[in-house]
C-alpha cells in the first residue's frame, strides 16, 4: 500500500534525524555554558578593577593620615584630638622624615655675657656640618621644636685655655635649657660642670650632654656656659648641639 510505504519511510527518517537534533542541542548547551562563563568572568574582572582605585586610596589614608583630619583638631581646640593628630602623624613618618638638626660653633658675640645669667651660645644653622631639616628650625640662639614627641638632645661644648690671670675661673658649666610658652621660667634639661685643675698652660675640656627628652610643639632649646670666653670655636666638631625626633 502506498500509503504504509510513505508512513514507513516518514518514521525512519525521523529516527534517523533524532539523534542528530540531540547532538545539535548538546552542541548549542555547551555553547550557552561557554558565554555564561565568559560573562561571569568579565564581571568579576570588572569588580575586581573597580575595587582596585578604592583600595588603593584606603591604604594611602591608613599610611598617611589626612591634612583634614588636623585641621578638624585644630578647629575644635580639644588638646587631647590635637596631640592625637600629632602623634599619629609622628607614627607614620619615615626616618628621612623626620624633623632633626646639627648645629656648630661659632665666633661668639661677647656682649651677649652682660648680666647676671649664664650666656646663650650662638651657632651656624646652614654652612660645613650643618644642617635643619623638617621644619626642626633655628632662630634667636634656639632651636624651635616642630612636632611633640620624644627627641634626643645633645651638645658638646669644648672649653680651652689658658685662664688669663686675671679670671677667677676654676669650673666650667654647660647647660642644655628649655624655655616654653606655658612655662615662665626657663628649664635646665641637662647640666654638667667640671673642674679646671690647669692654669697658666694650654689646656682642653669638653663635656658632652646627651638624653631622650620629651618635647612640645613650639619649645625651644638652647645652650648655655659659665665662660662665653673659653669656648673653642675653631673647629666644627669641637663644640655641637642638635637634637632629632624618635
Amino acid at each position: 500500500m502506498p500509503g504504509a510505504g510513505m508512513d514507513h519511510v516518514a518514521k525512519i527518517t525521523l529516527e534517523e534525524e533524532a539523534p542528530e537534533t540531540n547532538q545539535a542541542s548538546r552542541m548549542h548547551l555547551r555553547e550557552d555554558l561557554r558565554r555564561i562563563r565568559c560573562v561571569v568572568l568579565l564581571c568579576l574582572l570588572s569588580v575586581l578593577v573597580l575595587t582596585l582605585p578604592t583600595a588603593y586610596l584606603l591604604v594611602g589614608n591608613l599610611r598617611a593620615p589626612s591634612s583634614c583630619a588636623v585641621q578638624v583638631t585644630e578647629e575644635r581646640g580639644s588638646p587631647f584630638l590635637k596631640q592625637w593628630a600629632l602623634d599619629t602623624v609622628t607614627d607614620t613618618l619615615s626616618s628621612a622624615e623626620k624633623p632633626r638638626a646639627h648645629l656648630t660653633v661659632r665666633k661668639q658675640d661677647l656682649t651677649n655675657t652682660v648680666g647676671n645669667h649664664l650666656p646663650i651660645l650662638q651657632w651656624e644653622d646652614k654652612r660645613g656640618l650643618a644642617f635643619t631639616k623638617n621644619n626642626l628650625s633655628y632662630s634667636s640662639n634656639a632651636l624651635v621644636i616642630p612636632v611633640s614627641g620624644d627627641y634626643y638632645v645633645y651638645a658638646q661644648v669644648t672649653f680651652r685655655g689658658p685662664i688669663e690671670s686675671y679670671s677667677k675661673t676654676n669650673s666650667v658649666t654647660e647647660i642644655i635649657t628649655k624655655v616654653t610658652d606655658s612655662y615662665p621660667e626657663p628649664t635646665q634639661l641637662l647640666t654638667s660642670t667640671k673642674t679646671l685643675s690647669e692654669k697658666g698652660n694650654s689646656w682642653f675640656q669638653p663635656i658632652y650632654l646627651g638624653a631622650v627628652v620629651s618635647l612640645e610643639v613650639g619649645d625651644k632649646l638652647m645652650v648655655n656656659v659659665s665662660n662665653i670666653r673659653l669656648v673653642d670655636y675653631t673647629k666644627e666638631h669641637k663644640t655641637f648641639f642638635g637634637a632629632f625626633l624618635l
